[in-house]
């Protein structure tokens, strides 16, 4: 099970690209509603959540969290008590976090991405803490990715279908999808 998490404000690519890809192998993608059960982007769109994030609580279900950036959306999701303790019982347990744009700023204010490489939006890339910043599209260091921001969302999502279903499942949907 991946939970993927919306405020309002988030963006919507960073969002949808990743739960597509794991929908295209297979993976149960839930999108959880933070600020309520319709969740308004950034660009203005509302998109419906699967499920509330008070209905549900941390279990070993879980193989993933995924934060999408964007903003206010970034604020409204490490605003959320909730988020965090999903965040936090992921990094705990060594399951995976995947953070895109701004949201991987999130995890540097948790200490969550110290000693290792990260990349988020390059405005945020001073609230990592003590990460390797490499300004790269994507990375994958142990239990948690991170990416630039929209125009690599898909490269997330198959970074997470990689992590989640191995290599040759992502390059079977990049090559379905003409990536």
């Amino acid at each position: 099970m991946v939970y993927l998490f919306l405020a309002d404000g988030f963006e919507i690519i960073e969002a949808m690209a990743p739960a597509d890809m794991l929908s295209r192998a297979g993976i149960e993608c839930r999108l959880v509603g933070v600020t309520g059960e319709y969740v308004k982007a950034s660009n203005g769109i509302e998109v419906k959540s699967d499920i509330l994030i008070d209905d549900i609580s941390p279990d070993e279900s879980i193989e993933m969290v995924i934060l999408p950036g964007g903003m206010p959306g970034t604020r409204n999701l490490e605003d959320n008590g909730k988020v965090i303790e999903f965040v936090k019982y992921c990094y705990d347990k060594g399951k995976y976090i995947a953070a895109i744009c701004a949201a991987p700023s999130i995890l540097g204010h948790l200490g969550m991405l110290d000693g290792i490489k990260a990349t988020c939006f390059p405005e945020f890339s001073d609230e990592l803490g003590n990460a390797v910043y490499t300004a790269d599209k994507v990375e994958h260091s142990g239990n948690i990715i991170t990416a630039r921001g929209a125009g690599v969302a898909v490269k997330f999502g198959l970074k997470c279908v990689k992590a989640l279903r191995g290599k040759s499942v992502s390059e079977q949907i990049a090559r379905a999808i003409q990536k």
